[in-house]
């Protein structure tokens, strides 16, 4: 496949994710407020909004510029390097991680409270004390999960 090919695979799946991201988000906060649930499937899974300002599973709670500056490098790496996988597997985890990664990024950028220091809108809470999340985290992790099954089956970043 041809840089150029490969460069729209991954950046208009990007972008298809961002989109459907961005749209979720949009949605629930039209129908909840704050710390307001909803029953999607019995008590398994509910819908929760909640706004967060650390990374996952609360991880450096208050420090939100950092990670939106760590953030930026990776949707910034993640654009440039992307497209230059050699397989079509990575070209895909590329395209997840990137996505997911700047349907977060947009929130931390452009949410309340501040530019740079916006908080991330999570809503899915799968009710087994685990974390509430988002979308955008099932691309990343779908990427991550993906990508390290190449890894263990030995296809590292498409080399052999």
């Amino acid at each position: 496949m041809q840089t150029r090919n490969k460069t729209y695979l991954v950046l208009g799946v990007a972008t298809f994710l961002v989109f459907l991201d961005q749209l979720s988000k949009f949605a629930i906060e039209s129908s909840l407020s704050a710390g307001e649930s909803v029953r999607v499937v019995g008590d398994v899974l509910r819908f929760t909004l909640v706004y967060n300002d650390a990374a996952a599973l609360s991880l450096g709670v208050g420090v939100t510029w950092p990670i939106t500056l760590i953030s930026s490098i990776a949707v910034l790496a993640l654009i440039w390097f992307g497209p230059r996988s050699k397989t079509t597997v990575w070209l895909w985890v590329s395209a997840l991680i990137l996505g997911g990664a700047t349907g977060n990024l947009i929130d931390r950028l452009f949410r309340e409270p501040s530019f740079a220091n916006g908080h991330v809108v999570d809503f899915i809470d799968v009710s087994f004390n685990f974390a509430i999340f988002n979308v955008a985290d099932v691309f990343i992790v779908m990427g991550v999960i993906l990508g390290l099954y190449r890894t263990f089956r030995g296809d590292e970043l498409g080399g052999r």
